[in-house]
Formats: C-alpha cells, structure tokens, sequence
C-alpha cells in the first residue's frame, strides 16, 4: 500500500492517542502527574535498575563454571550482575506478555525495568539487521500491544534507535509518516500513565547539525515525552555525548533532559572509520565496558547512564567468523568485561 493511502488511518490513530493519553492515567489505577518545562513526566521509578535474571551473560557464568573456567565466569559477572535494557523487536502475537512478564519481574525486585522499542517500518535503513512492521497500522497495533504490557507498573522506555537521525538523513521514504508513528507511540506509551519515554536522537557522529535534529525531534512528540537517549549500541564517550546532548537540549529550550547508553563506552570508539574494511561501528575491536546504570549522574540534564545495548550481543556478521546482529558473542563479551575500568 503507498504511503499516501496509510496516511489518513495513522492520522486518526495519532488522534486517539492523544486523547487517550488524557484519560490513560486514570484507566491504568494512577493518578494523573504533573507536566514539567521538559515535557510529560510519568510517577517517580524506583531507583534501581532491573538485573534481568535470564541475560545471557548469566547463563554463560553458569556454563563456564561447570566447564571449571572459573577466572573467565567471575570477569563476565561483571555484565551478567548489571541492569541491561530488553529490546522488543517485533512478534506482535506475543509482545503484550513479554512486557509484562519482564515488568513483573522487575516489580518483585523492587527494581525499574527498561525496554527498547525496535519495530518501525524501515527500521535499519539497509544497516545491520532487518525486519520491523509490515506496515504503518502494523506498528500502531504494536505498539498498542506493547503498552498494554505495561499495565501501569513503573518502566522506562527507550523509542525506536535510529529512527529520527534516519529522518533526518532522509533514508526513509516517508518522513512525515516516520516521524508522525513516533508521535503517536509517545503518546500511546505515555497515556499508560506509569512509562517514563526517551526518544532516540542517535550520537554526536551522526547528525551534525542539532538544530535539524532538535526540530525532527520536536516533530517526532519529544515535548510529550520525558526526552531523549543518546549513543544507543555505540562506543562514543560520556563527555561528548553530555556535550551534544545540551547543543540538543538548548536547541529544544534548555529544560529537556537524556539519557546515555554507557555499556560500551569505556574506551571510547575505535579511532578508526573501518576495520577491515567493515564499519567501525560494528563489532570494533579493544572496547570496553563504560560506567554502571544509574539515575545518580552528577551530570547536568542527564537523567540516567544505562545500559541500553547488550554487552556481548553481536553488531551485525560485518566480518567473516561474527554473529548476526543481536547473537550473544561470548567471547566478545569476555573482552568487554577484561578491559573495564
């Protein structure tokens, strides 16, 4: 189906959601928040990550201990003991259970868990990994889907990598409809009155120019949102990433806040653009593991250092020997956790 003939049931959807979004609070049993200069903000989350028990790098700690590598499973605790984020990615049959088993999980630790949205059509622009939604309505059911999961229970939510820097380097072909299924996902997700929204606005490689930037993310619903993530799945450190995101912020009014993806910052990114002639961005060797999640930053307008990418999932088989994307590498991992600070 042409974008043209989608765009008027994405309209009305849009539509809805802000008026659910009035409402939503008081459905899910919460009592309406307030709203500060940055935006919409959902009731306060506990101020602990979630550790997600089932993580891969847990049972890769189990498997080497049985195999007597004792040395290696106690370097790899240092993923395997730490909150990570769980990318949904699609499986529209299933993902309102998944959402909420992993919230109820979190809710009996006492902790807050955190959740990826990664389903928009064209999510990848012809980058490592494929798939998304069918279709503009596919991922507006999703993501209804979604925070039906959340069943207001506490949750922060980090919306779609990738896809505002792709509208605005304009490698998908309806920008309008990009941006307005982001809209209408912030405000479905917030109306759940218990989810705090970070919208993805890429690293400070990418796009270069904030104010552009800024105005897509304004387009994109950030004002309805509690603000923006940076450095999703890349290596690029703290100080650059809290630089670029207050060009970002004072571009927007000064008020908004982010947050960072820390879990492979350590060493920041390798110096390189290539190695072996694949992206550096993919799988670069001699990186590390960056600063535990936390909501306690220090930081000016950053709200919290999370781990948003896996550590120890695959990039993309950029070489030949590597997984595809999003296949735990344990040996990747392994090396991640030796060269921690």
């Amino acid at each position: 189906m042409p974008p043209s003939s989608r765009r008027p049931a994405l309209l009305v959807g849009i539509a809805l959601a802000v008026l659910l979004a009035g409402c939503g609070a008081e459905a899910a049993g919460q009592s309406p928040t307030e709203t500060s200069s940055a935006g919409r903000s959902a009731a306060p989350l506990p101020p602990v990550f979630y550790v997600d028990p089932g993580g891969a790098a847990g049972w890769q700690v189990t498997e080497w201990e049985r195999e007597g590598r004792a040395e290696e499973a106690a370097t790899l605790r240092r993923i395997s003991t730490r909150p990570t984020a769980r990318w949904l990615v699609g499986d529209s049959e299933t993902v309102t259970e998944e959402v909420s088993d992993f919230l109820a999980g979190a809710k009996r630790s006492g902790q807050t868990p955190v959740l990826v949205t990664h389903n928009l059509p064209e999510r990848d622009c012809g980058r490592q990994g494929s798939g998304g939604a069918e279709s503009a309505e596919a991922y507006q059911d999703w993501i209804r889907r979604v925070a039906r999961g959340v069943q207001g229970r506490p949750v922060m939510v980090i919306m779609e990598p990738g896809a505002v820097p792709d509208a605005v380097d304009r490698c998908v072909d309806d920008v309008e409809e990009r941006l307005g299924l982001l809209r209408d996902a912030v405000a479905v997700l917030s109306s759940t009155g218990s989810a705090q929204v970070y919208l993805d606005a890429g690293h400070p490689a990418w796009i270069k120019d904030t104010d552009r930037l800024a105005a897509a993310l304004g387009q994109a619903g950030v004002a309805d949102a509690d603000g923006f993530a940076l450095n999703v799945a890349n290596f690029i450190g703290t100080p650059q990433n809290v630089s670029y995101g207050h060009r970002i912020s004072d571009a927007l009014g000064g008020t908004a806040t982010f947050v960072i993806d820390t879990s492979r910052n350590g060493k920041g990114p390798y110096p390189r653009e290539t190695v072996r002639s694949a992206p550096s961005w993919c799988n670069p060797p001699g990186r590390a593991l960056g600063a535990d999640p936390t909501t306690d930053t220090g930081l000016d307008r950053v709200d919290a250092l999370l781990w948003i990418k896996y550590p120890g999932e695959s990039d993309g088989a950029c070489r030949p020997g590597e997984p595809e994307s999003g296949v735990w590498w344990p040996e990747y991992a392994l090396g991640l956790a030796e060269r921690a600070g």
